[in-house]
């Protein structure tokens, strides 16, 4: 995934229609987070056989990243026009656009964390309150920012106690509603901090910038990314084994806490997702499997919010939501993604954007 400064692939070749490669990714975005939701909350990670317990566990860390890649790359695709054209208004006009999202998603997180802790919006609002201000930056400095910051997570774990705040047996942060504990939880050792995992914001917007409807490209970042994501689990499974505990965890690639070497193999993993999805949408527009899927992705927001309210709500009704097996588990994510896909594809044969979206876009212009 090497860095490219030159935007004139992107000026030269630019055209206004929709690239729902992006969609495609983002649906399987929401199916991974729904998976990875349901067995964490029915405790059910390592309820299971050996085989599923392996294949659930390639999607912790990873559906969430993508999530975020995605979100870069419609920033950039947002204010695509003022920065190639360096037009300072434009760029004004993107900003305050963002930072009016940025707020809506971070009030709605905070209203929406009591009843799902692990919430993801209220990080979403503060990645893109930054990313408005940096709408202009160059590629070199996009990647130098994001190298900096998932470096930069060592250095603040090394100085400060991770687990503080944490009741890891419950998964519950104790003072997350004090203003100290919100702004440790937030940028330091939540879920999804801003340290280091804007790094995934701006590699999307990185990639945003790209001419992905040229052939080469895509392949280029598909095996660069590939290559990046096996280097980075290859290293991390020698260095865990090599050296003590203590040590090895700096090495580790699973989301918490969130090494360097977990967000080089969660990048790798999710670009070489995003280039197969643009690659099987751009070579095949007309397939109508797509069109369901494309759907689903365009109504994330709203979805992301309904897996918990719907989805584990429903399980809660009928008793089934804590201590059951990672079949029921993944059967009931599984359920769950089924009626997504029907829901979306029906909801955008009606109208053009899901309840939470437009509700959005209402306040926000």
């Amino acid at each position: 995934m090497a860095t490219n400064n030159q935007s004139q692939p992107e000026e030269r070749k630019h055209t206004k229609s929709r690239i729902i490669g992006y969609d495609l990714a983002r649906s399987l975005a929401v199916f991974g987070m729904v998976l990875v939701n349901f067995k964490v909350v029915m405790g059910a990670s390592e309820n299971g056989p050996d085989w599923l317990i392996w294949l659930t566990g390639l999607f912790e860390g990873r559906a969430a990243a993508m999530f975020v890649i995605l979100a870069g790359v419609g920033i950039s695709m947002l204010s695509r026009k003022g920065r190639v054209f360096q037009d300072a208004e434009r760029i004004r006009q993107d900003r305050l656009s963002l930072l009016k999202r940025a707020l809506f998603l971070f009030v709605v997180g905070l209203l929406y964390t009591p009843l799902w802790p692990a919430d993801i919006l209220h990080f979403y609002g503060v990645y893109i309150a930054i990313a408005a201000f940096m709408l202009s930056a160059t590629d070199r400095r996009l990647w130098s920012w994001a190298i900096a910051l998932s470096l930069g997570f060592l250095f603040l774990i090394s100085i400060f106690d991770y687990e503080v705040g944490w009741d890891f047996s419950s998964l519950t942060y104790v003072d997350f509603w004090t203003v100290r504990g919100m702004i440790r939880h937030i940028f330091f050792n939540g879920f999804h901090p801003v340290i280091p995992w804007i790094a995934f914001l701006l590699i999307g917007m990185w990639l945003g910038r790209q001419d992905v409807k040229d052939s080469s490209i895509r392949r280029k970042f598909l095996w660069r990314s590939v290559v990046v994501a096996a280097l980075a689990e290859a290293l991390s499974y020698i260095l865990v084994n090599w050296f003590p505990t203590e040590i090895g965890v700096l090495f580790g690639t699973d989301p918490m806490p969130p090494m360097p070497l977990y967000i080089a193999a969660a990048a790798g993993t999710a670009v070489a997702i995003i280039m197969i999805c643009l690659e099987l949408t751009l070579r095949y527009p007309d397939e109508p499997i797509f069109k369901p899927l494309v759907a689903t992705g365009q109504l994330a927001l709203t979805l992301y919010v309904a897996h918990v309210v719907i989805g584990m709500g429903s399980l809660e009704m009928i008793g089934r939501l804590e201590n059951q097996t990672l079949v029921f588990a993944t059967s009931s994510a599984l359920v769950f993604t089924v009626l997504s896909i029907l829901f979306s594809h029906f909801w955008r044969q009606r109208y053009p954007r899901g309840p939470l979206e437009w509700m959005m876009r209402k306040l926000t212009g």
